[in-house]
């Protein structure tokens, strides 16, 4: 089956998708197929069977009122929602809103497979293969960001543990630990916010490989800009990401506030192995455990883009501005410096802004 030209595709329909694909109908490009079909047209291709990107697959009691960084998407405000209500349950349906508002015409469910060159050519295409066909890009925006692909590290004794183990990306409530003991790993947001909500009905100890560096400063938007280029340099050289929260320290939150004032807060060293009942701390102790939660945070989801052969030998892509340094055909956005909500509107109309300059250069 030969591969349908189209001059942008767009891989996921979460945030950062989404804003690409926004600013892309307002610089005249029109879904495929429609008029100008081809040479102005873009197609978005999402993974997912609904719309709603990474949030739909939240646990059930992240609530407005505790998500962290909720940012609209351009040119359509978030509907006013009760605090109380369930996250995936109000923005899915505003992304679902949103698509429909601007007409972007999401193909779903369609897995992306791989990109790669079509031939030797620097001004040539990109063949997107996917599991319903290839379609060749002149320009492809990849927008995948990180939920799929949870990060879980090992540790000695790992597949010995009797008890249940599980990452944050498969939390669905509390109440299923429910007189247990949860120790609970990791030093960012969702850790913190956890350990405050488990807590209530189960047992808690909570482990980190680094003591967090608490500021007491609101998360303002020179804390924000100063995380940004901490990360942003990363990416440019080529070094995995890394988080916001690996460069600005952990702010004090509501729940974290909270967690403190009923005094499970409390933060212990790492172990050192995993054993049938539990871990094994530094001093030898044994620390009895029902459950072991992996709060450790997501890489970003690119393996499809291996055949382009990007990788540095440090194990990150070069990317400056959104776009690989070494794939200028390529962006990627909710990508490093702009996996914030805010990040990732800001980096699709950047890349859409870079697309029309080339394409401007060329028929110059």
């Amino acid at each position: 089956m030969r591969a349908v030209p189209v001059e942008v595709v767009v891989i996921g329909a979460g945030q950062a998708g989404l804003s690409a694909a926004y600013h892309l109908r307002r610089r005249g490009f029109t879904p495929w197929p429609g008029e100008g079909a081809g040479a102005e047209s873009f197609v978005v291709l999402d993974a997912d069977t609904e719309p709603g990107g990474a949030w739909q697959h939240r646990w059930a009691s992240l609530r407005m009122a505790t998500v962290n960084g909720i940012h609209e998407l351009p040119g359509f405000p978030v509907p006013p929602a009760d605090p109380a209500a369930s996250s995936r349950d109000v923005l899915p349906a505003y992304f679902r809103s949103y698509e429909d508002e601007f007409d972007l015409q999401v193909r779903r469910p369609v897995k992306v497979t791989g990109v790669a060159r079509e031939d030797d050519d620097p001004e040539g295409r990109l063949l997107v293969r996917t599991d319903q066909g290839e379609w060749a890009a002149r320009f492809v925006i990849n927008a995948t960001g990180t939920w799929t692909r949870p990060f879980w590290p090992y540790y000695p004794g790992q597949s010995s543990f009797r008890g249940r183990q599980l990452h944050v990306a498969d939390y669905v409530s509390a109440d299923e630990f429910a007189g247990q003991r949860v120790v609970i790993v990791g030093a960012g947001i969702s850790a913190v916010q956890l350990l405050d909500e488990i807590s209530h009905v189960a047992e808690t100890f909570w482990v980190t490989r680094r003591e967090p560096d608490w500021s007491d400063e609101a998360f303002d938007i020179p804390a924000r800009v100063a995380a940004i280029a901490g990360v942003e340099d990363r990416v440019r050289r080529g070094l995995p990401p890394g988080s916001v929260i690996s460069v600005t320290g952990m702010h004090w939150t509501p729940w974290a506030r909270a967690a403190q004032a009923r005094g499970v807060l409390v933060r212990h060293p790492m172990f050192t192995a995993i054993e049938p009942d539990g871990v094994r701390m530094p001093d030898g102790t044994l620390v009895e455990a029902d459950v072991i939660l992996w709060a450790t945070g997501f890489r970003p989801a690119v393996d499809h883009l291996a055949p382009l052969k990007l990788r540095t030998k440090d194990g990150g892509i070069r990317v400056a501005d959104g776009r690989a340094l070494d794939e200028p055909r390529l962006f990627l956005i909710g990508y490093g410096p702009s996996q914030s909500t805010v990040g990732a509107n800001r980096a699709g109309r950047a890349a859409v802004r870079a697309i029309v300059a080339d394409r401007a250069r060329v028929a110059a």
